[in-house]
């Protein structure tokens, strides 16, 4: 390798370093990681359920708007492995998944704020398999589960 190439082989590994460095500085707390997620839902395999906690009234959750344009809610044949229970975020409760406690869960809403407290609020209601998955607003998380 010369000296020019072996530059340039830095530069590309600084390069993606960085960008995965700043996708992670922008990603909101508590959202698990690509790698994460992956291993998660190749673990959980035809268990795993996705609770879609995103609530489509712009009245309410304006913000949703532009996710539900990206990826819309789960419905018969559209994402057959997710649930749609939306967390409810004046009450800080949400439906409870009609599941065993075990179950492989991602949470997600639009960029993860409100997938973390759907994660938290099934945990402190002895969920014991819980990941929160962003949302379609973290591109790299989403291609890991958002089809499912």
């Amino acid at each position: 390798m010369t000296g020019g190439e072996a530059m340039r082989r830095a530069a590309t590994i600084i390069s993606r370093r960085t960008f995965q460095q700043t996708a992670m500085s922008q990603r909101k707390a508590g959202v698990s990681s690509p790698e994460e997620l992956r291993a998660f839902v190749t673990s959980a395999g035809p268990r795993l359920v996705i609770v879609d906690v995103r609530n489509p009234d712009a009245s309410i959750e304006p913000g949703d708007q532009k996710s539900l344009a990206v990826a819309g809610l789960p419905s018969a044949g559209y994402r057959p492995q997710a649930q749609h229970l939306i967390y409810d975020r004046s009450s800080n409760e949400m439906p409870l998944p009609d599941v065993e406690k075990d179950t492989p869960i991602i949470t997600h809403c639009g960029g993860g704020g409100r997938g973390q407290k759907a994660k938290d609020y099934l945990m402190a209601h002895g969920f014991t398999n819980v990941l929160n998955g962003g949302g379609p607003k973290e591109a790299d998380c989403w291609k890991e589960f958002g089809e499912k």
